[in-house]
């Protein structure tokens, strides 16, 4: 019923411009995941790198790594989040943003699949694909029940995390986006540690 109300306020909002409800109304609350603020994650299983050699958070240590988990073509958070993504990614230089694709289509899962989504939705930062949602359980669905997938990690240099969005749609102008905003500019400023 979510994903049907979501896609019928999409279908509104292509039709008379921006709707400002859709991410407040769409969208996790602020407190999903506030009890994961200040842990570190563990190393993600993430495959099939694009845009990017394969990264790891090893590997990304002393960056500010901004993760969002998402699925296409009929994701509406994912698509409404894409202008987001790449703001972050041109605004903030510093930022490291990458896509982990879950799938969720009843098709077989190809990366032909997950390349021309990304090239649809613009994505031009290090896209990956998350099998079987390994890495997305081990962060995010295995801890508690959680009602979204579309959630988005904002890691600090240290590797803890800053910031979490539970999922949803967030974009310029939305409380999620601003909240997001908020976090990456804090992180970034940040000393790298020793």
């Amino acid at each position: 019923m979510r994903c049907l109300l979501c896609i019928l306020a999409l279908v509104f909002s292509a039709l008379a411009g921006p709707h400002p409800e859709l991410g407040s109304r769409f969208a996790a609350t602020a407190e999903a995941g506030r009890e994961l603020l200040g842990t570190k994650p563990p190393e993600w299983t993430l495959t099939d790198w694009q845009n990017s050699e394969p990264l790891t958070l090893a590997g990304l240590r002393g960056k500010v790594v901004l993760i969002r988990w998402w699925t296409a073509p009929d994701c509406p958070y994912c698509a409404a989040s894409a202008d987001a993504l790449k703001t972050f990614t041109t605004k903030y230089r510093d930022l490291v943003v990458i896509g982990a694709y879950h799938h969720k289509a009843t098709t077989p899962l190809t990366t032909a699949h997950v390349a021309a989504q990304a090239k649809r939705l613009g994505f031009d930062f290090p896209v990956a694909v998350d099998p079987d949602w390994r890495t997305l359980r081990a962060w995010w669905l295995d801890k508690t029940d959680r009602g979204w997938t579309s959630v988005t990690f904002l890691l600090g240099r240290d590797g803890a995390i800053r910031h979490i969005h539970g999922g949803g749609a967030y974009f310029e102008g939305e409380d999620g986006y601003r909240a997001l905003e908020k976090a990456i500019v804090a992180a970034l400023a940040e000393p790298a540690p020793k």
